[in-house]
């Protein structure tokens, strides 16, 4: 399988590099990380074990990549507005769609653009940051679980999963990519704003009885606006909010995605994330007040 990795920030070229070690054609869409990668190649840290992959296959434009089977997208969603642009040379043929963005809305871009059929979705567990240009660090992670827009089991989704597999990520298909995008936001909602908002970690919000209680709250309200979505299966919200918060103690001093570009500048994923699910809430006679608070503390912040 020919896999372009559309997005190569801490995920794209992680997961890209996992999939060339394992015998994966792979060709990266790179900017920042351009001539670092063609001169010394790309190495992952990982508490895996470490690995230099000495020849990638690097591109400056989409253009330049030639045909692919599959497209993995792991663009931060505040680049949506140029994503249709940048894969629109890549998908001829039958070329695939799998994208690996937080937040809901980004399939449905897609989709709208190059058909629901084409189309995946994803959400990865993933704790990975980028290091100096040509290096990934990863710090751990769960499993990548996709799925088809149109929902309902598909072999290509499976093919996908298997593929991964053997690239030593975990990955499961799933049936239900709705349910699977809203069970990560129960963990991206809380954490993401509240360390963007404090500039403190994971561990010390949980370590903080009164923020500790903040995020158990937040994940509540996201736990009720998932199940007005008419998911296949409830999310049975005490015992899955307990698991998320066991995982994200094992993590340590992790500082998520969004903490990051605040502190570096950089636009925050505020409607994919914040805005639409608020809106898909709503839509369903769900308010979620808290997440309105948070959301709007975050907007602040980028205003000013």
């Amino acid at each position: 399988m020919k896999v372009a990795i559309i997005g190569a920030g801490a995920l794209g070229l992680y997961y890209g590099a996992m999939l060339q070690r394992s015998g994966v054609d792979v060709r990266f869409l790179l900017r920042r990380d351009y001539q670092a990668i063609a001169e010394g190649g790309l190495t992952v840290t990982s508490t895996a074990g470490d690995f230099h992959l000495p020849d990638v296959q690097g591109f400056r434009t989409s253009a330049e990549i030639g045909d692919v089977d599959l497209v993995i997208v792991g663009l931060k969603t505040f680049a949506n507005a140029h994503l249709v642009e940048m894969l629109r040379p890549l998908m001829t043929g039958e070329t695939a769609v799998l994208t690996l963005q937080n937040g809901l809305g980004n399939e449905e871009l897609l989709a709208e653009a190059f058909g629901a059929e084409r189309v995946l979705g994803g959400v990865a567990f993933l704790c990975s940051n980028r290091g100096a240009p040509g290096t990934v660090h990863h710090l751990g992670q769960g499993p990548i679980r996709l799925g088809e827009f149109a929902g309902g089991p598909s072999d290509r989704a499976r093919t996908i999963a298997e593929m991964f597999i053997r690239a030593q990520v975990q990955c499961e298909a799933v049936d239900d990519l709705v349910k699977a995008r809203w069970e990560k936001l129960v963990w991206n909602i809380p954490f993401n704003g509240l360390c963007a908002l404090t500039g403190k970690p994971t561990d010390a919000l949980l370590g903080h009885p009164a923020t500790r209680r903040q995020v158990i709250e937040l994940m509540t309200e996201v736990v009720a606006g998932a199940n007005a979505q008419h998911l296949s299966r409830p999310i049975d919200g005490e015992p899955f909010i307990a698991r998320m918060i066991e995982l994200t103690e094992g993590m340590g001093p992790y500082r998520p995605s969004m903490m990051i570009d605040r502190l570096e500048g950089r636009p925050l994923e505020l409607e994919a994330i914040y805005g639409i699910p608020l809106h898909q809430a709503a839509l369903r006679g769900r308010s979620m007040p808290r997440v309105e608070l948070l959301h709007a503390l975050l907007e602040l912040g980028e205003a000013r």
